[in-house]
């Protein structure tokens, strides 16, 4: 079997081994592949493996030997579904092997906001704290979040690992969800709205769909307190990132912490550059190394098991 890896850097930069995956049949690997590129990439390989790349109507047209599509990821938008589907081809995600690493950048996010570790190192960073005449300064607030609502909005692996930490702290936990009947663990469900509404954080955990492309918009965010802070590591197109803006210019929230964009990487005219009450980080809740070497150990498996005539993690219904 030849497979193409097309944005091998995505997962490693020489710090994890490919060799999980490359051991196991032909491969040809390239650290990053403009989408231009893809289809000329595969070429008539019989499968492709890859994190962000468009694997298009087109690219599978032009592959007519594309069988397999493995995914360097749990979300699988990047791919186009129904045409894999007539193609006769799988498509392969891995779920579940961030979901400590995610939850704990979630949390990491709320945390920081809460007690403004960030904030007050800068201040002694500064200088402040030297030159304070009492040993504490604390003209930041901060809050405890024990008693606050969390507010998760996808309550698949990640969902439930975030719930797990909110309940530990001593948060009130509630969480909408499109199949409230698997929620088995005493947590409570409500509507959208009433979420919204009553929360103090607003966390999401759901794959990106077109039924919920900018979930997050203008109309929502009203719905939201005005002390209330907006939690995104899961798909950047859940939020429609220029009612963000306007929410947090606004007032409207207090704070929002986001991991994901719509376009990655950022753009100069990103709408949420240089806000002064929100914290972004570059698309890496998921990149601890542990989590990329699990990820990849995944792929290699999917990539025996659909060798083997018995595929798993198909996507493709």
């Amino acid at each position: 079997m030849k497979i193409v890896i097309l944005d091998s850097e995505t997962v490693s930069r020489n710090d994890v081994s490919l060799e999980g995956i490359t051991s196991i049949c032909d491969c040809q690997v390239y650290g990053y592949t403009p989408n231009e590129l893809v289809a000329e990439r595969i070429g008539d390989a019989d499968g492709v493996i890859c994190n962000k790349c468009l694997i298009t109507g087109e690219v599978f047209e032009k592959c007519k030997n594309l069988r397999y599509v493995g995914l360097f990821a749990t979300g699988y938008n990047n791919v186009d579904i129904e045409v894999a589907k007539e193609h006769g081809a799988v498509v392969c995600n891995v779920p579940a092997y961030s979901t400590n690493s995610v939850a704990q950048h979630t949390f990491g996010f709320i945390l920081d906001y809460f007690s403004r570790i960030s904030s007050y190192a800068k201040t002694v960073a500064n200088g402040d704290w030297v030159n304070y005449k009492l040993f504490s300064y604390f003209y930041i607030p901060t809050s405890e979040i024990a008693g606050k609502t969390i507010g998760i909005v996808g309550y698949g692996d990640i969902g439930k690992k975030v719930a797990e930490i909110a309940k530990a702290f001593g948060m009130n936990v509630v969480t909408y969800t499109r199949t409230p009947s698997r929620v088995t663990d005493g947590t409570k469900t409500v509507s959208f709205f009433e979420l919204l509404e009553i929360s103090d954080v607003v966390t999401l955990h759901c794959p990106l769909t077109k039924d919920n492309t900018k979930m997050i918009n203008e109309n929502t965010l009203n719905k939201m307190k005005s002390t209330a802070i907006l939690v995104n590591t899961a798909r950047g197109g859940l939020v429609d990132e220029y009612a963000l803006a306007d929410a947090l210019k606004n007032g409207d929230i207090a704070w929002a912490c986001i991991d994901v964009l719509t376009d990655e990487p950022m753009r100069e005219d990103c709408p949420l550059m240089g806000l002064e009450n929100i914290t972004i980080t570059p698309h890496v809740a998921w990149a601890p190394k542990e989590t990329r070497e699990r990820l990849i150990k995944e792929v290699g498996e999917n990539i025996r098991s659909y060798m083997s005539g018995k595929p798993r993690n198909n996507v493709v219904k």
